[in-house]
């Protein structure tokens, strides 16, 4: 005979989810909410973000500094301007190398170009010059008619580039700031702060903190695996200009996806170029297989480790970001993630049932 339920039990099962359903929608309209209103003040939440993540590099060193007494202005000053003169190196170390063989290359794309039409107009393709001069001239026309989309084009990208240079002088401000005054906050926060929030925000700000320090020191290392492992290749190769290209991969690390497009392509370039179509795409499997390493295993393996996050977690993240937020939601899931799961440990500490302590063991018979 089959049982019947229990019209009590099924009432109280149904009020529990009605409430927990409440509670879980009342939490994602909050979460909406957040979101809309980064959104709204992102001209500045970005610059903040980028602040944190540049004090995260820079603080060690200034750390080190002020522990030797040094004033926090003056150790702030000193580690800002290091950071400058060390960014304006890496920049030179790619474009003095490139500059200094631009002719060479000059000459490469153009010789690669002619091959490109000798190929073309062999089999199997058969393309003649004049099917290629008409189509160049469609190419034309079509640009002339879309003069005022390529305007506008133009006009997005200058603001764009406008809109990176004021993020990265305000972040560069912040970074300053952080700098000097970082160790001031946490007192700070926890003055401002009510009853038990005194205690609990300060506490989790701390870890949150050292979540995201680690977080950049992974990606460095990560960004530095790339860079060694093409670097070598490239060597190997024969391919020139590998010391610019190899630190080129190294900064564009900290780009998800854009970033090692670009190193790669701008690497394949220089390889068609330089070497040839063969070498080129022994180049192209080098970084695909580089790429498809530090992506399933190595970020994966040095994050979980260093976040406290399981690497499909990782992965899972990344994608996620990239869906909602493109490049920048990429580059901020992961973090945003491990922020998350650092608070989630501490509600649970707070929340769960304090451990019992062990018993103290009975003294002896003859004591």
């Amino acid at each position: 005979m089959p049982a019947t339920l229990n019209s009590g039990k099924t009432t109280a099962a149904l009020r529990t989810s009605a409430r927990v359903s409440l509670d879980l929608l009342l939490v994602i309209v909050l979460a909406a909410a957040t979101l809309w209103l980064l959104g709204r003040m992102w001209s500045i939440v970005w610059p903040l973000v980028v602040g944190l993540l540049l004090t995260t590099l820079t603080w060690p060193p200034a750390r080190f500094l002020r522990r030797r007494g040094w004033p926090p202005a003056l150790a702030a000053s000193v580690v800002t301007v290091l950071f400058l003169l060390v960014a304006a190196g890496i920049v030179a170390l790619i474009v003095v190398p490139v500059a200094s063989e631009s002719g060479e290359l000059t000459d490469g794309v153009v010789e690669g170009i002619q091959r490109l039409r000798e190929w073309a107009a062999g089999p199997p393709l058969n393309i003649g010059d004049d099917q290629i001069t008409k189509g160049f001239d469609t190419a034309v026309a079509r640009l002339q008619d879309s003069v005022g989309s390529a305007v506008t084009t133009v006009v997005a990208g200058v603001s764009t580039v406008f809109n990176g240079i004021v993020t990265t002088v305000l972040a560069l401000f912040l970074m300053f700031f952080f700098l000097k005054d970082g160790p001031r906050f946490l007192p700070w926060l926890t003055r401002q702060l009510p009853g038990r929030l005194a205690v609990h925000v300060p506490v989790v700000t701390a870890r949150s903190w050292a979540t995201l320090g680690s977080f950049v020191r992974s990606q460095a290392f990560v960004g530095l695996l790339d860079a060694v492992f093409i670097g070598l290749g490239l060597w190997i190769v024969g391919v020139p200009l590998v010391l610019p290209l190899a630190v080129l991969t190294f900064v564009s690390a900290f780009v998800p996806i854009v970033g090692a497009l670009f190193a790669g392509f701008v690497a394949v370039l220089i390889a068609l170029v330089s070497n040839g179509l063969t070498d080129a795409l022994i180049v192209l499997a080098i970084i695909v297989l580089v790429q498809q390493l530090e992506g399933n295993v190595f970020q994966p393996m040095i994050q979980s480790r260093g976040l406290g996050l399981h690497a499909a977690v990782v992965l899972l993240a990344v994608t996620l970001g990239g869906s909602l937020a493109g490049v920048v939601g990429s580059l901020l899931a992961v973090p945003v993630a491990a922020l998350i799961a650092v608070a989630w440990n501490y509600l649970r500490e707070q929340l769960g049932d304090p451990e019992e302590t062990a018993a103290e063991p009975e003294p002896s018979a003859g004591a």
